[in-house]
Protein backbone atom coordinates (compact mmCIF):
# COMPACT_ATOMS: atom_id res chain seq x y z
CA UNK A 1 0.00 0.00 0.00
CA UNK A 2 2.62 2.60 -1.02
CA UNK A 3 0.10 5.32 -1.71
CA UNK A 4 -2.39 4.41 1.16
CA UNK A 5 -4.05 7.26 2.32
CA UNK A 6 -3.14 9.38 -0.57
CA UNK A 7 -5.53 11.58 -2.79
CA UNK A 8 -4.81 11.65 -6.48
CA UNK A 9 -5.21 13.56 -9.47
CA UNK A 10 -4.98 11.87 -12.92
CA UNK A 11 -5.96 13.64 -16.12
CA UNK A 12 -7.08 11.76 -18.77
CA UNK A 13 -7.35 9.02 -16.34
CA UNK A 14 -10.41 7.49 -18.36
CA UNK A 15 -8.86 5.24 -20.69
CA UNK A 16 -5.95 3.95 -21.86
CA UNK A 17 -2.62 4.54 -20.56
CA UNK A 18 -4.23 7.04 -17.49
CA UNK A 19 -6.78 4.28 -16.73
CA UNK A 20 -3.52 2.05 -15.67
CA UNK A 21 -2.52 4.58 -13.93
CA UNK A 22 -5.26 5.16 -11.78
CA UNK A 23 -6.34 1.18 -11.12
CA UNK A 24 -2.06 1.08 -9.69
CA UNK A 25 -3.15 3.79 -7.48
CA UNK A 26 -6.00 2.35 -6.30
CA UNK A 27 -4.15 -0.89 -5.63
CA UNK A 28 -1.76 0.73 -3.98
CA UNK A 29 -4.19 2.40 -1.44
CA UNK A 30 -4.82 5.91 -3.31
CA UNK A 31 -8.33 7.38 -3.94
CA UNK A 32 -8.73 10.57 -5.82
CA UNK A 33 -9.92 11.59 -9.15
CA UNK A 34 -9.52 11.14 -13.43
CA UNK A 35 -10.44 13.50 -15.66
CA UNK A 36 -11.57 13.24 -19.06
CA UNK A 37 -13.47 14.63 -21.65
CA UNK A 38 -15.83 11.38 -22.98
CA UNK A 39 -18.59 11.42 -20.05
CA UNK A 40 -19.37 7.77 -21.18
CA UNK A 41 -15.91 6.55 -20.81
CA UNK A 42 -15.39 8.74 -17.11
CA UNK A 43 -18.08 7.10 -16.27
CA UNK A 44 -17.38 3.43 -16.96
CA UNK A 45 -14.18 4.18 -15.73
CA UNK A 46 -14.83 5.57 -12.05
CA UNK A 47 -17.19 2.35 -11.79
CA UNK A 48 -14.59 0.18 -11.91
CA UNK A 49 -11.92 1.96 -9.56
CA UNK A 50 -14.91 2.04 -7.19
CA UNK A 51 -16.28 4.63 -4.37
CA UNK A 52 -13.09 6.00 -3.68
CA UNK A 53 -12.20 7.82 -7.13
CA UNK A 54 -14.72 10.52 -8.63
CA UNK A 55 -14.63 11.24 -12.44
CA UNK A 56 -14.71 15.14 -13.67
CA UNK A 57 -15.45 15.90 -17.02
CA UNK A 58 -12.73 18.50 -17.98
CA UNK A 59 -11.13 19.96 -21.24
CA UNK A 60 -7.25 20.16 -20.47
CA UNK A 61 -6.57 22.76 -22.75
CA UNK A 62 -9.49 25.28 -21.38
CA UNK A 63 -7.73 27.14 -18.20
CA UNK A 64 -11.02 27.37 -16.90
CA UNK A 65 -12.01 23.89 -17.02
CA UNK A 66 -8.11 23.16 -14.95
CA UNK A 67 -9.21 25.64 -12.16
CA UNK A 68 -13.02 24.37 -11.61
CA UNK A 69 -11.48 20.63 -11.82
CA UNK A 70 -9.08 21.32 -9.13
CA UNK A 71 -11.23 23.63 -7.20
CA UNK A 72 -13.99 20.98 -7.02
CA UNK A 73 -11.36 17.55 -6.28
CA UNK A 74 -10.40 20.08 -3.48
CA UNK A 75 -13.13 20.51 -1.83
CA UNK A 76 -14.49 16.57 -2.12
CA UNK A 77 -10.75 15.39 -0.84
CA UNK A 78 -9.50 18.32 1.80
CA UNK A 79 -6.24 18.11 -0.05
CA UNK A 80 -4.13 16.95 -3.35
CA UNK A 81 -0.61 14.45 -2.72
CA UNK A 82 -0.06 13.54 -5.89
CA UNK A 83 -0.97 14.48 -9.73
CA UNK A 84 -0.62 12.49 -12.60
CA UNK A 85 -0.14 15.05 -16.28
CA UNK A 86 -1.16 12.36 -18.69
CA UNK A 87 -3.44 14.26 -20.85
CA UNK A 88 -2.19 14.50 -24.05
CA UNK A 89 -1.22 12.23 -27.17
CA UNK A 90 -2.29 12.10 -30.75
CA UNK A 91 -5.67 14.36 -31.77
CA UNK A 92 -8.52 12.55 -33.67
CA UNK A 93 -8.98 13.82 -36.85
CA UNK A 94 -5.35 15.76 -36.86
CA UNK A 95 -2.83 13.78 -38.39
CA UNK A 96 0.56 13.90 -37.75
CA UNK A 97 2.03 15.22 -40.89
CA UNK A 98 5.48 16.06 -42.19
CA UNK A 99 6.35 19.81 -42.60
CA UNK A 100 5.34 20.18 -45.84
CA UNK A 101 2.01 18.75 -45.21
CA UNK A 102 1.61 20.60 -41.53
CA UNK A 103 -0.83 23.38 -41.09
CA UNK A 104 -0.85 26.37 -38.33
CA UNK A 105 -3.90 25.00 -37.05
CA UNK A 106 -2.85 21.45 -36.61
CA UNK A 107 0.39 22.38 -35.09
CA UNK A 108 -1.12 24.87 -32.89
CA UNK A 109 -3.75 21.95 -31.71
CA UNK A 110 -0.61 19.40 -30.96
CA UNK A 111 1.58 21.87 -28.48
CA UNK A 112 -1.62 23.20 -26.73
CA UNK A 113 -2.95 19.24 -25.59
CA UNK A 114 0.54 18.09 -25.14
CA UNK A 115 2.46 21.17 -23.97
CA UNK A 116 0.82 24.47 -23.32
CA UNK A 117 -1.53 21.97 -20.98
CA UNK A 118 0.47 20.05 -19.26
CA UNK A 119 2.20 23.51 -17.59
CA UNK A 120 -0.91 25.09 -16.38
CA UNK A 121 -1.88 21.82 -15.03
CA UNK A 122 0.72 21.99 -12.92
CA UNK A 123 -0.03 25.73 -12.36
CA UNK A 124 -3.48 25.36 -11.79
CA UNK A 125 -2.87 22.27 -9.27
CA UNK A 126 -0.51 24.12 -7.12
CA UNK A 127 -2.67 26.08 -5.00
CA UNK A 128 -4.28 22.49 -3.95
CA UNK A 129 -1.42 20.76 -3.46
CA UNK A 130 0.31 19.94 0.08
CA UNK A 131 3.91 20.79 0.47
CA UNK A 132 6.48 17.62 -0.25
CA UNK A 133 3.78 16.22 -2.71
CA UNK A 134 4.46 14.42 -6.25
CA UNK A 135 4.08 15.59 -10.04
CA UNK A 136 4.43 12.56 -12.43
CA UNK A 137 4.14 14.28 -16.17
CA UNK A 138 3.85 11.59 -18.78
CA UNK A 139 6.43 11.67 -21.56
CA UNK A 140 6.62 9.32 -24.61
CA UNK A 141 9.96 7.76 -25.42
CA UNK A 142 9.30 9.66 -29.05
CA UNK A 143 11.20 13.15 -27.69
CA UNK A 144 14.14 10.20 -28.21
CA UNK A 145 13.60 9.02 -31.44
CA UNK A 146 12.37 10.49 -35.18
CA UNK A 147 9.81 8.92 -36.93
CA UNK A 148 7.75 10.34 -39.95
CA UNK A 149 5.45 12.67 -39.15
CA UNK A 150 5.94 12.75 -35.15
CA UNK A 151 8.10 15.87 -35.09
CA UNK A 152 5.82 18.43 -33.43
CA UNK A 153 4.65 15.71 -30.88
CA UNK A 154 7.93 14.55 -30.43
CA UNK A 155 9.20 18.25 -29.49
CA UNK A 156 6.40 18.56 -27.76
CA UNK A 157 7.06 15.55 -25.69
CA UNK A 158 10.97 16.26 -25.68
CA UNK A 159 9.90 20.11 -24.11
CA UNK A 160 7.75 18.07 -21.39
CA UNK A 161 11.13 16.15 -20.36
CA UNK A 162 12.16 19.89 -19.57
CA UNK A 163 9.95 21.08 -17.97
CA UNK A 164 10.29 18.50 -15.60
CA UNK A 165 13.78 19.83 -14.46
CA UNK A 166 12.38 23.44 -14.23
CA UNK A 167 9.58 23.00 -12.73
CA UNK A 168 11.39 20.83 -10.25
CA UNK A 169 13.24 24.05 -9.54
CA UNK A 170 10.48 26.25 -9.24
CA UNK A 171 9.03 24.05 -6.47
CA UNK A 172 12.10 23.29 -4.66
CA UNK A 173 11.01 25.45 -1.52
CA UNK A 174 7.77 23.87 -1.17
CA UNK A 175 9.64 19.82 -1.67
CA UNK A 176 7.00 19.08 -4.43
CA UNK A 177 8.53 16.26 -6.71
CA UNK A 178 8.32 17.03 -10.53
CA UNK A 179 9.73 14.06 -12.82
CA UNK A 180 8.69 12.50 -15.95
CA UNK A 181 7.67 9.21 -16.91
CA UNK A 182 8.55 8.34 -20.28
CA UNK A 183 6.03 5.23 -22.06
CA UNK A 184 6.91 3.75 -25.34
CA UNK A 185 4.84 1.30 -27.02
CA UNK A 186 1.57 0.75 -24.98
CA UNK A 187 -1.20 -1.66 -25.62
CA UNK A 188 -3.81 1.00 -25.83
CA UNK A 189 -6.89 1.74 -28.12
CA UNK A 190 -4.94 4.39 -29.77
CA UNK A 191 -3.92 1.61 -32.01
CA UNK A 192 -7.31 1.05 -33.59
CA UNK A 193 -6.95 4.80 -34.39
CA UNK A 194 -4.09 5.47 -35.82
CA UNK A 195 -3.07 1.84 -37.80
CA UNK A 196 -5.57 1.07 -40.80
CA UNK A 197 -8.31 -1.08 -40.70
CA UNK A 198 -7.95 -4.35 -40.79
CA UNK A 199 -3.75 -4.10 -39.97
CA UNK A 200 -3.85 -3.62 -36.22
CA UNK A 201 -2.24 -6.74 -35.32
CA UNK A 202 0.69 -6.20 -37.89
CA UNK A 203 1.31 -2.79 -36.66
CA UNK A 204 1.32 -4.22 -33.41
CA UNK A 205 3.69 -6.92 -34.54
CA UNK A 206 6.17 -4.22 -36.34
CA UNK A 207 6.60 -2.42 -32.68
CA UNK A 208 7.20 -6.17 -31.28
CA UNK A 209 9.98 -6.42 -33.56
CA UNK A 210 11.85 -3.27 -32.45
CA UNK A 211 11.34 -3.74 -28.58
CA UNK A 212 14.44 -5.52 -26.89
CA UNK A 213 12.02 -7.43 -24.24
CA UNK A 214 9.80 -9.01 -27.17
CA UNK A 215 6.68 -7.58 -26.39
CA UNK A 216 4.27 -4.56 -26.53
CA UNK A 217 3.69 -2.86 -22.90
CA UNK A 218 0.30 -2.76 -21.17
CA UNK A 219 -1.24 -0.30 -18.90
CA UNK A 220 -0.15 -1.48 -15.77
CA UNK A 221 3.71 -1.63 -16.20
CA UNK A 222 2.92 2.39 -16.73
CA UNK A 223 1.09 2.43 -13.50
CA UNK A 224 3.45 0.69 -11.72
CA UNK A 225 6.01 3.28 -12.70
CA UNK A 226 4.15 6.02 -11.70
CA UNK A 227 3.12 4.91 -8.37
CA UNK A 228 6.97 4.39 -7.95
CA UNK A 229 7.32 8.25 -8.92
CA UNK A 230 4.27 9.25 -6.84
CA UNK A 231 5.30 7.47 -3.60
CA UNK A 232 7.78 8.19 -1.11
CA UNK A 233 10.18 5.41 -2.60
CA UNK A 234 11.32 7.94 -4.74
CA UNK A 235 11.86 10.98 -2.41
CA UNK A 236 15.41 11.27 -3.63
CA UNK A 237 14.24 11.44 -7.23
CA UNK A 238 13.58 15.00 -8.87
CA UNK A 239 13.84 16.34 -12.10
CA UNK A 240 14.55 12.92 -13.73
CA UNK A 241 12.77 11.19 -16.79
CA UNK A 242 12.12 7.45 -16.22
CA UNK A 243 11.88 5.52 -19.71
CA UNK A 244 9.61 2.46 -19.89
CA UNK A 245 9.71 1.18 -23.51
CA UNK A 246 11.23 -2.03 -22.96
CA UNK A 247 14.44 -1.06 -23.67
CA UNK A 248 13.57 0.15 -27.39
CA UNK A 249 15.20 4.30 -27.30
CA UNK A 250 18.89 2.44 -25.68
CA UNK A 251 18.95 -0.75 -26.88
CA UNK A 252 18.98 -1.52 -30.90
CA UNK A 253 18.41 -4.83 -32.81
CA UNK A 254 19.06 -5.98 -35.33
CA UNK A 255 16.41 -8.27 -36.57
Amino acid sequence: MKLKDKVAIITGGNSGIGFGIAEAFKNEGAKGAITGRNKDTLENSVRQLGTDFIGLAADVTDNEHLATMFKDAFEKFGKIDALVVNAGGAIAGTPMPTIDQASEAGYDEYMDLNLRSVYFTVQKALPYMKDGSAIVLIGSSAAHRAAPGMAIYSAAKAAVISLAKGLSLDLLERKIRVNVLSPGTIDTPAFDKLAPEGYVDQVKQAWVNLIPVDRIGLPADIGKAAVFLASDESSFILGTELLVDGGMTNISLMK
